[in-house]
């Protein structure tokens, strides 16, 4: 484990306390939680992405026409 010197704003901070004692987690918990939070959406944004750059629009579109017209089923309708 690496240990890691952050200075953090007074309001900020105050503010990460009251919510990590309200989660009844410690500081260290809380700002562990919070980074990996960043990285997961960091990722996942990426990973997003690249599925676009090699998605294939045409492809989709077949897709769509292929499927048979019909009415929704009961609770699928557009509101």
């Amino acid at each position: 484990m690496t240990n890691y010197a952050l200075r953090v704003p007074e309001s900020l901070f105050a503010y990460a306390r009251k919510v990590a004692e309200e989660e009844q987690v410690s500081m260290n918990q809380f700002f562990v939680m919070a980074i990996a939070e960043k990285v997961s959406a960091l990722k996942t944004e990426t990973y997003f992405r690249e599925r676009q750059a090699r998605g294939e629009l045409d492809a989709s579109d077949s897709w769509l026409n292929a499927s048979p017209d019909v009415e929704p089923m009961k609770g699928d309708e557009l509101i």
